[in-house]
């Protein structure tokens, strides 16, 4: 992989797998998005990774208007990158999953490499009382409902979003065979280098968060991609800045936020994820390593400039 010359951190603002019952501090609305966002990015952050949510009751939404509500004030009060969600949650349909991405035509949006299992129905025992009546069996559902992204919706994606619009995508692997199916459509030309590889520990049906699968990724990877890809990592929940840490080690870059997990240290909950931004900064300057600029992050990725997005 290309070790970084710079560490480009990414804040996962509010995700889908989370709900309002789980912490007071996830943002729901389009005003929460956009204040947390702005201080997320004013903390170091020089992507923003966005999902929608209803602000009636903060069930996941992909509704073009209401990301529409928050993207435009994000970019006139933040220089950061704003990475819009391809997965959208596993209830929804592709095409309401692409529906803001064609709308808002972003420099940068996620692109999950493959079908899994994304089980997180566990999380719903550790709660006691419920905002939302959708929440709980949204929550207990999960370990029956599949996160799909097949071959061929893969490909719609790269040549709908990618080849239309000039978007460059993160590529989310949640498993080595993820790594796989993004040479292939690499050997296919429908994408090109340099690729951008969201490495992705600790969820339910993923690779598992043990140090030494993140090795066994970078490995492969290398492999297949010789120096034309970046990394970048996420592990869920209690996992979340060990992992990070050691991407950065390792040359890599990093990801934070609510959508990975709503905790700050052990049995503490973020108040915000400009709070998460700010701890990895400390260990990154801990660390002698340098945080990316929003300018920094576009030449390194090849992005195509906020002046080219439809927002």
């Amino acid at each position: 992989m290309r070790r970084t010359e710079k560490v480009i951190i990414t804040c996962a603002v509010t995700g889908s797998v989370h709900t309002p019952s789980m912490s007071p501090h996830l943002p729901i609305t389009p005003d929460e998005i956009v204040d947390q966002s702005v201080a997320a990015a004013a903390a170091g952050a020089s992507v923003l990774h966005l999902h929608a949510r209803d602000p009636r009751d903060g069930r996941p939404t992909p509704d073009p208007d209401i990301f529409m509500q928050f993207l435009p004030r994000i970019k006139q009060q933040s220089d950061a990158v704003i990475n819009i969600t391809t997965g959208g949650s596993n209830s929804m349909t592709l095409d309401e999953r692409l529906a803001a991405p064609k709308r808002a035509q972003p420099e940068l949006t996620s692109l999950n490499m493959g079908s899994m299992n994304f089980d997180y129905s566990q999380a719903a025992s550790r709660i006691r009382d419920w905002k939302f009546d959708w929440e709980k069996p949204y929550i207990e559902s999960s370990g029956e409902r599949i996160a799909y992204n097949t071959m061929g919706n893969i490909e719609r994606i790269c040549r709908e979003i990618g080849q239309a619009y000039g978007t460059r995508f993160e590529f989310e692997c949640y498993d080595v065979g993820h790594l796989y199916t993004l040479a292939h459509f690499a050997d296919r030309g429908l994408v090109k280098p340099p690729f951008f590889i969201q490495c992705i520990f600790g969820v339910l049906g993923g690779i598992g968060a043990d140090p030494e699968n993140l090795t066994h990724m970078v490995r492969i990877a290398d492999k297949l991609f010789g120096d034309d890809w970046d990394l970048s990592v996420l592990a869920a929940g209690r996992h979340q800045m060990n992992f990070v840490t050691q991407s950065a080690v390792m040359g890599g870059n990093v990801r934070v936020g609510l959508e990975d997990s709503l905790y700050i240290g052990k049995g503490r909950l973020a108040t915000s994820n400009a709070e998460q931004v700010a701890k990895i900064g400390r260990i990154l300057r801990e660390l002698d390593l340098e945080v990316a600029t929003p300018a920094d992050a576009r030449r390194m990725l090849q992005l195509k400039g906020a002046d080219a997005v439809a927002f």
